[in-house]
């Protein structure tokens, strides 16, 4: 799918960070029409989650399992044969040769889209170094985008800071996936590379990722319409 071919409201995917399936299913309702694109990460799948990932498909939503699978390839494959049956739209691993080659075998025919995780964006370079990296983030980001591409990954996750420099190397054959998007005015939490939706769009990601903005406003849905309309701007 091109840049053009998204729907603009499908661009914004909430981060259901919450929990318990109970409250991500009240704040789903809080939000009605306005979100199309919701993420299930580790805090809800392992509170009982994942079957929420059937319930939102068969009500038309799309979802993002943010699972960031990483083990040796057989097992990665299986994994990913479990999650390919459950109706999400993009499923993460991490950005290593042997997951992702294993993840894509896994997805096989299916429609579900594997999502190469780059670099964490509450990672900077001192926190490379310090993992034992002797690579910049950006240069880890771009190292692991060809290896995604080489691979048949269906896209990357990375913060919006690279979105721009990725776009030149994967041009539109991959999708952009940006998380650390924070909107005007709100704090940057844990995440230390972010961007605002409008900057974020405009630097060529296709998808923005945004949890607490949302899921903790007093009004969760005048938030998320906020994010779209800055969206459709930055879209022209």
């Amino acid at each position: 799918m091109t840049p053009a071919e998204i729907a603009p409201k499908d661009r914004l995917i909430v981060a259901l960070d919450l929990p318990s399936v109970d409250a991500a299913e009240a704040m789903i309702a809080k939000l009605g029409d306005s979100v199309a694109f919701y993420k299930i990460g580790y805090q809800l799948a392992y509170a009982g989650g994942l079957p929420l990932i059937g319930k939102l498909a068969d009500k038309g939503k799309k979802v993002f399992a943010d699972l960031k699978m990483h083990d040796i390839g057989n097992t990665v494959t299986r994994g990913v044969e479990s999650v390919a049956k459950l109706g999400a739209t993009f499923l993460t691993v991490h950005a290593y040769p042997q997951t992702m080659k294993g993840a894509v075998e896994g997805r096989g025919s299916s429609k579900l889209q594997i999502l190469a995780v780059t670099v964490l964006t509450s990672y900077n370079d001192d926190d490379l170094h310090a993992a034992g990296y002797r690579l910049s983030v950006s240069e880890l980001v771009e190292a692991r985008a060809q290896q995604a591409q080489v691979l048949g990954v269906d896209g990357l996750v990375s913060s919006p800071e690279e979105a721009g420099a990725l776009r030149k190397i994967v041009g539109h054959r991959m999708s952009l996936v940006t998380p650390g998007i924070r909107p005007a005015g709100s704090a940057s939490g844990d995440q230390k590379r972010i961007m605002t939706p409008g900057r974020a769009i405009a630097a060529g990601a296709d998808y923005l990722v945004v949890g607490r903005p949302v899921v903790e406003a007093a009004d969760p849905k005048a938030v998320a319409d906020a994010i779209h309309a800055e969206i459709a701007q930055a879209l022209g």
